[in-house]
């Protein structure tokens, strides 16, 4: 006999346990469908290992460059597989988090993959497609999440063509790497790896690193990677990748020409697809486009009625903040109540690299389209007084409002630590905060935050900290 739930949740990411979480937490008798490790994709194999990696290239950073802080580091030895197994302890951790606090909020784990038999009956599987259970449910949340999106050209083998998560599982640090995509996926890697010695190449189709990013951002990143010695090829691609004993060749397509790079291992990171398949979507009428469930940004209902998707699954962004709000808001109303919907846009982009990238908003270019008539400045780190003390002097803060107005349109951060900074630009444009506003709210000196005051007082000609001569009135 099947068991009857309230709610049940497909998939463990930080859309599916917060949404099964908050369901608890409102009274509805709820269960979790998780075929692989408790919370998803970004706890195990995405935002958290990663960020463990990144923090070990940063200390390498700060070994490097030692002496210019006032101490002698001497030879320093990289253990690869010791950042590594550091990486699977923090992911680890925050796995068996999860599981406490389903297991608190008296939420019932059920380990399988979840296939609709029908739209109110769950077939659970095991690794061999075998039925173990079933579950029936009123409601049904799909937050399955995404994957690493393979090329035809580019087939991954684990071996010399690899994704995302088997670069974060390495056992051995490749002496070469060619990354494909240049997007937050790529950059992270790229800068992980070349942090620890790996000679990176970069490839991208597009004219900017980043593409998505404010254009003097990207060039700005591009700019310092290459002064790093990290190789971009902008405006290229890989055309084959081929075996050459116990290395590889890499054929890649640039502006200038041909050009075959020799590598260990090629990286693809052009982006994730939704996990859709064998769900059994199709089977109960729910409609699937480009990779995507598609739903009532409102209310994250499919067109069958009960049937939800929240998350990577439901499409862009791509983002474990962007899947949280929704499964809140989701969770929300199949109970009930009336949440304010989400402004998507006014959801922000971050990219973990050193320096880091942050951004909300429109760029200068999409404001200029829209035909808003704007002010627009930036602030140098190296003209502030905390930057300048900790010598992360690289990178600026930008910001884009409508003259007319004052609306904040746009805020896009290069630098130290901005990851924590755009919240500030998030915060005030839902608040729906003029540049004066921020002007005259009392930023504490020294910090990193007083930058992004000093671009907005920039923009209204009112800065005193870059020498910019006053505007003729």
């Amino acid at each position: 006999m099947a068991k009857e739930f309230d709610l049940c949740v497909i998939g463990s990411g930080p859309g599916g346990y917060v949404a099964a979480i908050r369901a608890s937490q409102l009274g509805l008798k709820t269960a979790i469908v998780e075929k692989r490790d408790l919370g998803g994709v970004c706890l195990n194999i995405g935002c958290i290992p990663t960020k463990a990696l990144l923090k070990s290239a940063q200390v390498a950073e700060y070994l490097q460059h030692a002496d210019e802080y006032g101490f002698e580091a001497g030879t320093i030895k990289t253990d690869f597989p010791k950042i590594i197994k550091r990486s699977r302890g923090a992911a680890d951790k925050m796995s068996k988090g999860v599981q406490f606090l389903l297991k608190t909020n008296k939420i019932e784990i059920i380990k399988g993959k979840g296939v609709f038999a029908s739209k109110s009956e769950l077939s659970i599987r095991d690794g061999k497609d075998k039925e173990t259970e079933r579950i029936k449910a009123k409601h049904f949340i799909v937050a399955t999440g995404a994957r690493a999106r393979e090329l035809p050209s580019l087939k991954f083998d684990g071996k010399t063509i690899i994704d995302y998560e088997q670069a974060m599982k390495l056992e051995k640090q490749p002496k070469k790497m060619v990354i494909v995509g240049a997007g937050a996926i790529g950059i992270e890697f790229a800068y992980f790896y070349h942090a620890i010695g790996t000679d990176v190449t970069v490839v991208e189709l597009q004219k900017n690193i980043l593409p998505i990013e404010d254009v003097d951002i990207s060039k700005e990143l591009e700019k310092i990677y290459k002064k790093k010695g990290m190789k971009i090829l902008t405006e290229s691609s890989v055309e084959k990748v081929e075996k050459k004993g116990k290395k590889v060749i890499a054929t890649v397509k640039t502006k200038k020409g041909e050009e075959k790079i020799e590598t260990d291992v090629v990286l693809s990171a052009v982006g994730v697809v939704g996990n859709i398949e064998g769900l059994g979507l199709e089977d109960i009428g729910v409609k699937v486009e480009d990779g995507a469930i598609q739903v009532d940004r409102k209310t994250y209902q499919t067109g069958v009625k009960g049937v939800y998707a929240i998350g990577d699954v439901a499409g862009p962004p791509w983002l474990a903040h962007k899947a949280t709000h929704e499964a809140l808001r989701c969770v929300e109303r199949i109970a009930g109540h009336d949440p304010q919907p989400i402004n998507y846009e006014n959801i922000p982009g971050c990219t973990y690299c050193q320096p880091q990238v942050a951004s909300v908003g429109l760029t200068e270019a999409q404001a200029k389209e829209q035909g808003y008539k704007i002010k627009v400045a930036k602030f140098p780190f190296q003209a502030n007084g905390k930057a300048v003390g900790a010598g992360q002097i690289d990178g600026f803060v930008k910001v884009v409002f409508d003259e007319k107005y004052g609306e904040w349109l746009g805020c896009h951060m290069i630098g130290a630590d901005v990851t924590d900074l755009i919240a500030e630009a998030v915060v005030a444009r839902d608040l729906e905060t003029t540049g004066h506003e921020i002007i005259q709210a009392i930023h504490p000196h020294p910090t990193l935050s007083e930058a992004v005051m000093e671009a907005v007082a920039e923009a209204y000609g009112e800065g005193v900290h870059l020498g910019t001569p006053p505007k003729k009135k």
